[in-house]
């Protein structure tokens, strides 16, 4: 589980409970923040635009099932996939293409072995390159997809919440002759704008982002496999492949990329 989302989520909503009851009213204030009419207007209606927008209703619901992806922990690949690659360039070095397909099948990144075995079916460089690269944007695409679908909603919250709002207004005002009402009407048509707004900024906004930061590193660790399958089929030095591969990394985390002296020194410092 990934605790920043988890505590960010968490830390959001106590942040706005302590404000409701932190008044005269206390935890009895609670109560003053529910209405099923202003939930309708606004989180069903944002939600069925964003289906209206939707390709198809799997679409819709991949979209929705992308939200779990922001509670599950990610470990950084990166320093793992450029020391598979070196192992490769060794074999590759020592032993010839051909023997690359032996080594391929205890790959478990698909991406990794499907250009591996692309550079032992003997595939011109160039051609190579275009695979790679077409599937890297295609993946970058359906990431992209998923994420405008959350952009799409954090705007769409606010919009229905105002919505909501102004048909609380309507009638309040179609009920100034009782002054008595006006309190309630009011109170009801401003907790559709504080829906609205907190499903854009408590919800879509936050998962937007964490999606593209997701999307970002999956993104950088594809773009280290396509350099490095590229500079094996060109038969470069293994130990030239290892630098040019460390530099998509952090200057902290080179060193210790294939656990060597430097690692052996950070650790004990």
């Amino acid at each position: 589980m990934d605790l920043a989302s988890i505590i960010g989520l968490l830390g959001c909503a106590a942040a706005v409970v302590y404000g409701i009851v932190s008044g005269d009213q206390g935890v009895a204030a609670l109560g003053n923040f529910y209405d099923l009419t202003s939930i309708l207007v606004t989180i069903v209606g944002s939600f069925m635009c964003m289906l209206t927008m939707s390709d198809s209703i799997p679409s819709f619901l991949n979209s929705l099932k992308s939200f779990k992806l922001i509670l599950k922990s990610s470990t950084s690949k990166e320093s793992e996939i450029i020391h598979t690659i070196i192992d490769l360039a060794n074999v590759a070095r020592k032993e010839g293409l051909l023997q690359l397909e032996e080594a391929a099948a205890d790959i478990d990144d698909e991406f990794l072995k499907k250009g591996i075995m692309l550079v032992v079916d003997g595939t011109d460089q160039e051609l190579v390159t275009s695979i790679l690269d077409t599937e890297l944007s295609n993946i970058e695409r359906r990431h992209n997809k998923v994420i405008s679908f959350w952009d799409g909603l954090a705007a769409m919250g606010p919009a229905w919440g105002m919505i909501g709002t102004l048909v609380g207004l309507i009638n309040m005002l179609k009920l100034l002759d009782d002054p008595s009402s006006i309190g309630p009407n009011m109170s009801i048509a401003l907790i559709t704008t504080l829906y609205g707004s907190l499903l854009a900024n408590w919800v879509s906004i936050p998962v937007a982002s964490k999606l593209r930061a997701i999307n970002a590193k999956e993104i950088m660790e594809k773009e280290v496999i396509c350099e490095g399958i590229l500079s094996i089929q060109a038969g470069e030095n293994p130990r030239v492949i290892e630098e040019k591969l460390k530099s998509f990394l952090a200057p902290n985390l080179r060193d210790s990329v294939l656990g060597g002296e430097g690692n052996e020194q950070g650790g004990e410092g």
